[in-house]
């Protein structure tokens, strides 16, 4: 069993204005998606391996239903300023199709994907943490015209570390994540996401207040 990294969210504000923020430092946004049913819209950044995703709510009612509340997108989003992790790390599968995780889920069908298509979702999660997603390989990955960041076409995402207020002992999940090397976690006095590209040798760019975001390229 192996887990990859398939792509970062960050909540934000209705429509994504951070998006610009991030252009700014010389990321090219990619086509933007909804996800009808959830109650979610977003705006994307792509790079080579992975991307970087600005997610927000634009209909409480289907983010609040039956079929979704289990997410916790709504509280994350809702609760962003006040101590919800604003982030989730969503996660790849590769291996035979009955490859056990190791760490309890729960399947989500998002009313977006074909009935048979599930995304495991991390159990016992909490909302200081980011939430963790689970694709299997029948998921199709999304594929940009291009990508690139820096200006810099076809950037490789290197490292992703993300810090938070609560050094609390981490979930399975988040243990799990961390030793496979899709993520690492570390003490921080507020929630900070800290996106590494090409090994990081050169710039660096910390994005808040505007974004809870670092960049080193």
């Amino acid at each position: 069993m192996l887990l990859s990294l398939d792509h970062v969210f960050v909540l934000c504000a209705a429509g994504g204005p951070e998006a610009e923020t991030l252009a700014r430092c010389g990321l090219e946004e990619g086509p933007s998606n909804t996800h009808p049913g959830q109650g979610t819209a977003c705006r994307r950044f792509f790079f080579h391996n992975a991307y970087l995703e600005l997610l927000w709510v634009h209909d409480a009612a289907d983010a609040r239903s039956e079929a979704v509340a289990a997410t916790r997108i709504w509280e994350r989003w809702a609760g962003r300023e006040e101590g919800a992790s604003p982030f989730g790390i969503v996660m790849r599968l590769a291996g035979p199709g009955g490859a056990q995780l190791p760490f309890a889920t729960w399947a989500y069908r998002p009313p977006y994907l074909p009935p048979d298509l599930s995304i495991a979702v991390a159990a016992d999660i909490p909302l200081t943490e980011p939430g963790l997603f689970v694709l299997s390989s029948a998921h199709t990955r999304a594929a940009p015209a291009r990508s690139s960041t820096g200006g810099s076409a076809g950037a490789e995402l290197t490292g992703v570390r993300i810090g938070m207020p609560a050094r609390l002992p981490l979930s399975d999940a988040a243990r799990a994540a961390e030793a496979a090397g899709v993520v690492s976690f570390e003490a921080s006095i507020d929630h900070v996401l800290h996106l590494t590209f090409d090994g990081g040798n050169g710039r660096r760019e910390d994005l808040r207040p505007a974004v809870p975001i670092s960049l080193q390229w």
